[in-house]
């Protein structure tokens, strides 16, 4: 699966999703597109998934008309630390979450 880190999240991030490619928004270039650029470029680049920590962003996005499955963190912080708490249900919540759908974890 591809997935697409949120600019807000570590990089590091994606060393802990081990069999998925992972690139956060910023190495696209990405960074500062407000959300719903964000999702079209995730979709247009073949992106599968979007992990963010943003728990606003499902209420705030038409994720029907995006097909890339939203998965939303809930964390006291981004920091690698408190994500990495949450990398096993995230895991296991991935191939769940349907393109056009939003899943909270944690």
């Amino acid at each position: 699966m591809r997935i697409l880190l949120d600019e807000c999240m570590p990089a590091s991030l994606g060393r802990e999703l081990v069999g998925h490619e992972v690139v956060a928004a910023p190495k696209m270039g990405w960074a500062g597109l407000k959300n719903g650029a964000l999702l079209a470029q995730a979709v247009a680049a073949g992106f599968d998934a979007f992990v963010t920590v943003d728990k606003n962003l499902p209420n705030q996005q038409k994720l029907a008309v995006h097909a890339i499955a939203v998965v939303v963190l809930r964390c006291p912080t981004n920091d690698i630390n408190d994500l990495r708490k949450l990398v096993p249900a995230l895991l296991a919540k991935l191939p769940a979450t349907k393109k056009g759908e939003a899943a909270i974890v944690g």
